[in-house]
């Protein structure tokens, strides 16, 4: 799709733009044009696979090659032709006058450096600054993109910072040698809100400061909302639409966007039955873990992850729980479990855990199941999803006869919505959402009666988030199933929750009815977090 301008002075342009991949030159992206002017935002917007990261990788000529290849198309940045730029051009211009922010920080900082290095490597490459200067540059940089007392974390590594810090060093590499122009992929897919809203306004601000051009790759319309001039929406490899933001969200005209912008996790969450009793009850929860220790093995104290905490959830029901990164929640979720060593009471269906060993509390796992935020993680890479799935069913001895067991398998895989001959394929062979559906049915192919659910859709695109939210509401009216929800999408926990307890440094600081604790937060907490989404 051609983007047809008249202004031949833009910060960059891309034209019809191919990318095709592998040894046949399978074309995966076609016609793709788009522009950028000083000072602006424009996104690029689409779901896994549509082909946004490969266009904007495609800019700096960071494809792998000659695995990668451009059949066609011309990318060019001021005076510079990217697609015919030697080596040294480009190098001169990654991390020069173009910055990038890649989506996980923890995989692009390298662990063995400190902060302070990482920062200061690209200083020296693009400005040859080093010593006494390049600290200073430094200190100047950490400060600006808001790291509390920058000195003392200047020989801190990736690893002892917190995601929201992790994400603010790449911005600070990335605005090292004040780059005219700012590609930013997914900046913000793995954070908390409340760290996203920082992070969107620190990217925000700084682009006014410095008059940047930002491209900016992601698959959450909110961010796109509040942050673009223009947008481009991407499908199958080919723009499908453009135009001014406003435009977009206001009268979209591609089937595609409307379907975009149509996926938002919604719907009344069922009334529970009348008189349930509770199938789980934890009673003062505390979770400690020993900090890092010192000389002679000496520990230097200990942290509270979860600080006394209490909850009830009756059959049927879906609790979820809300908070950020570090205020307890998959501690929590763990501890009911019992996979995470905890102190106070947890009773499941009459049984006192506590006091179950192993072999008793084997017994008890059919009943009680897990399915975690990262499906690709959490599923064999070297097995099959039949094996996958009937996981369970072979390590409680059920179903024996291997025809009958696959038959399960088969109608679970229906239940969930997953073709069964995918049975036959590998983890890697699935698309995210497939993948979560796997994960899925390996939980309820036991017919538990109480699951846990720690950030299920946090990696999944939104029209995928609104699939999994459907299919888990019929699954829990179909079987009475109880939720523990975990998550920090306010968006998909307003959609299936009965109530919500805010967790906040281990506690829970307010605990309700989920329209109660979104239309009338009583917390200061709470409020900060519903006030730094895009939940309406």
């Amino acid at each position: 799709m051609e983007e047809q301008t008249k202004n031949t002075n833009h910060l960059l342009q891309v034209t019809d733009l191919a990318v095709a991949f592998g040894e046949d030159n399978s074309v995966t992206v076609q016609d793709v044009s788009f522009y950028i002017n000083k000072g602006e935002t424009v996104a690029l917007v689409g779901e896994s696979g549509s082909g946004k990261s490969v266009s904007a990788m495609s800019v700096l000529q960071l494809l792998p090659y000659p695995y990668a290849s451009h059949p066609s198309g011309k990318i060019i940045y001021k005076e510079h032709s990217l697609m015919q730029a030697s080596n040294q051009v480009l190098e001169s211009l990654r991390g020069g006058s173009i910055g990038t922010i890649f989506q996980e920080p923890m995989t692009s900082l390298n662990p063995l450096m400190t902060i302070e290095n990482q920062i200061a490597e690209t200083l020296y490459i693009h400005q040859k600054v080093k010593g006494n200067k390049a600290r200073n540059r430094v200190v100047e940089l950490l400060e600006l993109v808001g790291i509390k007392d920058p000195q003392t974390r200047l020989k801190s590594y990736p690893h002892q910072l917190s995601g929201g810090q992790r994400q603010r060093v790449m911005i600070a590499m990335a605005i090292a040698n004040d780059p005219d122009l700012l590609i930013a992929d997914e900046p913000t897919t793995a954070l908390d809100v409340t760290i996203q809203k920082q992070i969107l306004e620190l990217l925000k601000e700084l682009q006014q400061r410095m008059q940047m051009g930002m491209l900016l790759i992601t698959h959450d319309l909110g961010v796109v909302r509040n942050m673009a001039d223009r947008v481009y929406v991407m499908q199958h490899g080919r723009i499908v639409e453009h135009g001014e933001c406003a435009q977009i969200f206001a009268d979209p005209q591609h089937p595609y966007t409307q379907k975009l912008l149509a996926a938002e996790p919604k719907g009344i969450v069922p009334a529970l039955d009348a008189d349930v009793e509770a199938i789980v009850k934890a009673g003062e929860i505390k979770v400690e873990f020993d900090l890092a220790h010192g000389l002679f093995n000496r520990s230097k104290g200990k942290l509270t992850a979860v600080d006394s905490v209490s909850l009830e959830i009756v059959q049927g029901e879906t609790l979820g729980v809300v908070g950020e990164s570090g205020s307890g929640k998959s501690t929590l979720g763990k501890a009911i479990l019992r996979l995470q060593q905890a102190e106070g009471k947890i009773e499941f269906a009459g049984n006192q855990l506590n006091s179950k060993n192993l072999n008793q509390m084997r017994e008890l796992r059919k009943d009680i199941q897990v399915v975690f935020q990262d499906p690709y993680g959490s599923l064999s890479p070297r097995c099959k999803i039949a094996k996958i799935i009937d996981e369970g069913l072979r390590a409680h001895y059920l179903y024996p006869d291997d025809k009958e067991r696959e038959q399960q398998v088969i109608k679970t895989m229906e239940e969930v919505g997953l073709d069964p001959e995918l049975r036959h394929r590998y983890p890697h062979q699935l698309s995210g959402g497939q993948r979560q559906r796997v994960a899925i049915a390996r939980a309820i192919i036991l017919k538990p009666k109480f699951i846990v659910l720690d950030e299920p859709t946090s990696a999944l695109d939104m029209t995928v988030q609104v699939q999994i939210v459907e299919l888990l509401r019929e699954l829990q009216q179909k079987y009475k199933l109880s939720f523990l929800f975990i998550s920090h999408d306010l968006r998909v926990v307003r959609a299936l929750s009965h109530r919500i307890a805010v967790m906040q440094e281990g506690k829970i600081v307010e605990l309700g009815e989920s329209e109660q604790i979104f239309s009338s937060p009583q917390h200061p907490y709470t409020q900060r977090l519903l006030s730094a989404s895009f939940v309406g």
